[in-house]
């Protein structure tokens, strides 16, 4: 299997809330353009979420994350579902309140353990949700966010 990222201009994507309803400086687009210096930063609140929504049916394998420490999340749920089902738990992630990038694995590659796992699966949708904020005030914080795989 040749994993790609799976995120690209076709992909419809949401996200719970903006800091300041300001997405010029803190929209869901910082997630995906490779900038160090642009982040998606969410409103105060609970369980804080992003969905994505691809063109066309895909089987994800991994995960690239990378928050700001301080405004990460002690759990993320990752739900999926194929096109006009239910989202279905994938799995829970737990990663590190740190401001590296995080990889999960679907499965172990070359002798390395993953920091987390991502159940692969085929899918339509994928929801990432935000559990149990570092933040006081619930506030995420997210300067990439990678989704491989391969579109099937």
């Amino acid at each position: 299997m040749t994993m790609e990222p799976l995120v690209c201009a076709d992909t419809a994507t949401r996200v719970s809330s903006v800091l300041n309803r300001d997405v010029k400086q803190f929209g869901k687009k910082h997630m995906f353009d490779a900038n160090e210096e642009t982040c998606w930063n969410s409103d105060q609140g609970s369980h804080q979420w992003v969905t994505l929504d691809f063109a066309r049916t895909v089987r994800v394998s991994q995960l690239h994350i990378q928050f700001q420490g301080g405004f990460s999340s002690r759990r993320c749920t990752l739900e999926g579902c194929r096109t006009g089902e239910e989202l279905v738990k994938i799995s829970d992630l737990y990663p590190e309140d740190i401001h590296a990038m995080q990889i999960s694995f679907g499965t172990l590659q070359a002798g390395r353990a993953a920091l987390f796992q991502v159940e692969e699966t085929a899918l339509d949708k994928l929801k990432i949700t935000f559990e149990n904020s570092t933040d006081f005030f619930g506030r995420i914080v997210v300067y990439h966010l990678q989704v491989l795989g391969e579109r099937l």
